[in-house]
């Protein structure tokens, strides 16, 4: 038996386009010999739907592309993810089902039993779990057909399930097992996705196939990296990361198995890549073309200027340099240098007349008030509105620079340099930043050297430092990552050797922030735990506050 595995960039709701893609990967696995193709789950909508899911049109049409697909199983089986309807009043009206298609006939659905609420997950919100698990004969072969997260309770050791779906189909002796699945990419993932695979492979003693979707919706993304893990628990191969690709595999020459073939994992090559094909897939699905960002000759906006040039071309970014009275002359300098390196457009709009008509027309309401963080805000906000004009006037959309460092503690202004339709470095810690620059680096010089070594600045007053606000950045981001993605408390954060006024200090400014957050951009997430969807924080908490 041949068995091909379709790994796909779908597109939430594009059920036309998403047909296509998986008719032509059905055209090209049949020209390969494939007896099965294999999608990835909800592929016909696109994953998450979220509540596009409470439209009954929606699910029509989710419906109509099933069809669509089982018309074209003449010759090929066929296994494909969708919302399907459940026939029992109690309980919710939708499964997440995978439908087994062949011969124009519906071979069986295995619906998803263990639905996942936790980080950007909330499929409990929609759908009803399975509760009755089946194997499906196909070709003389008994198949054990899971969705996603039902392989990552082995042997019911996961503490937020009951059960354990594949548990359940093995009295039926399957021979294989597929998995289709929608798992999110963070750098960290794709050894824990392997680990798992591999505990369930031991655990059965027989081959398991594993599609992935690829690529990004809006803010979530997909890395692709499906799987076929023989039953000596090697990985026979690993489907490449971030691109879309069509493998046909013989299942005789995975169960004697002998071969390992993994893709590279390095974190910095991983973040980089993921971040090129969120920039990309934002703008393709939403139809946008060109970007737009300030430049200011910081490490921050110059990675993202590099980024988006890699994503859209470099014919399809412009930057803008504002500089104030504050502004060094080698900020603008390195922004210029940058920009001709990249070979993207540059206009510099000095921003002091703008603020000094501010200043004017304030002066006699802050007159005796000493200059602090709103003369600081004017600027950023200044640059904001010069921003937001040129996005408006040429319908480039503008590209948030902020970084995860600064937006956990609140360091950067609302309506100015937090503007943005879409923040490409929210979930890089400053530290990581500098990381992912060296990798940019590797090569040649790309980002100059000045951009590197200088110390960070806001450059909003004379001589202005991060660190004359901020604990420093190689201080700051450890502790960051262990409030936030290891989500330990103030009590262990002092118990992990961090100091108690400092754990005060910054817990503080993280927790008062929460607003700003909320205002933000959408952030491009490559950790286990993002700013959005993930990590859901009421704005007027006490705790720790």
């Amino acid at each position: 038996m041949k068995i091909a595995l379709a790994q796909i960039n779908y597109h939430i709701g594009n059920f036309e386009g998403n047909l296509q893609k998986m008719l032509a990967a059905v055209e090209s696995a049949q020209k390969q010999g494939a007896d099965l193709i294999c999608f990835g789950e909800l592929a016909v909508c696109g994953y998450p739907p979220r509540d596009f899911l409470e439209f009954d049109d929606f699910i029509r049409k989710s419906a109509a592309s099933i069809e669509a697909l089982r018309l074209a199983s003449k010759g090929i089986g066929i296994v494909v993810g969708a919302p399907s309807h459940n026939p029992v009043v109690e309980g919710k009206d939708l499964y997440n089902s995978a439908y087994f298609l062949f011969d124009e006939q519906i071979l069986g659905v295995q619906h998803k039993a263990l639905l996942p609420t936790y980080d950007i997950f909330d499929e409990y919100r929609y759908f009803e779990p399975a509760s009755a698990f089946h194997t499906v004969t196909f070709k003389g072969k008994k198949i054990a057909l899971s969705i996603c997260e039902d392989i990552w309770n082995v042997g019911n050791e996961n503490p937020l399930y009951t059960i354990c779906p594949l548990d359940e189909m093995m009295p039926e002796k399957p021979d294989f097992i597929l998995n289709i699945s929608a798992s999110p990419f963070d750098y960290a993932h794709a050894e824990l996705r392997i680990r798992t695979i591999r505990a369930n492979v031991e655990r059965y003693k027989i081959p398991l196939f594993y599609t992935n979707h690829v690529g990004a919706q809006t803010d979530i993304i997909f890395d692709g990296g499906s799987i076929v893990m023989s039953p000596d628990g090697k990985v026979f191969d690993e489907m490449p990361y971030f691109e879309e690709s069509l493998q046909v595999y013989s299942l005789e020459e995975v169960q004697r198995g002998g071969r390992v073939s993994e893709q590279p994992k390095d974190k910095m090559r991983l973040i980089h890549d993921a971040l090129v094909v969120g920039i990309r897939d934002y703008f393709q699905k939403l139809n946008f073309r060109k970007a737009i960002l300030g430049l200011s000759g910081g490490i921050d906006s110059a990675v993202t200027a590099v980024l988006a040039s890699r994503a859209l071309g470099p014919e399809n970014v412009r930057v803008l340099l504002m500089p104030s009275q504050f502004s060094t002359g080698h900020s603008v300098d390195d922004a210029r240098d940058l920009a001709e390196r990249l070979g993207i457009q540059y206009d510099i709009i000095a921003i002091k007349p703008m603020y000094d008509a501010f200043e004017t027309a304030l002066h006699p309401h802050f007159t005796g008030l000493p200059f602090n963080v709103t003369e600081e805000n004017i600027q950023a906000r200044v640059r904001g509105t010069l921003l937001m004009a040129m996005s408006n006037k040429f319908g480039n959309i503008l590209l948030n620079t902020t970084n995860k460092s600064e937006m956990a503690v609140g360091y950067g202004t609302l309506y100015g340099d937090m503007c943005g339709g879409l923040s490409v470095l929210g979930d890089v810690y400053k530290t990581e930043i500098y990381e992912l620059v060296n990798y940019i680096n590797k090569d040649g010089e790309v980002v100059p050297r000045n951009t590197i070594t200088k110390p960070p600045s806001a450059e909003l007053r004379p001589g202005q430092k991060d660190s004359d606000s901020l604990p420093p950045y190689e201080v700051l981001d450890p502790l960051l990552y262990q409030y936030i993605e290891c989500r330990q408390g103030p009590r262990e954060l002092v118990e992990k050797g961090f100091d108690e006024n400092l754990v005060k200090r910054v817990l503080k400014m993280v927790n008062i922030n929460e607003f700003k957050r909320e205002q933000a951009a959408p952030v491009l997430r490559i950790s286990s735990k993002g700013f959005g969807m993930g990590r859901r924080m009421p704005i007027v908490g006490k705790y720790l506050s």
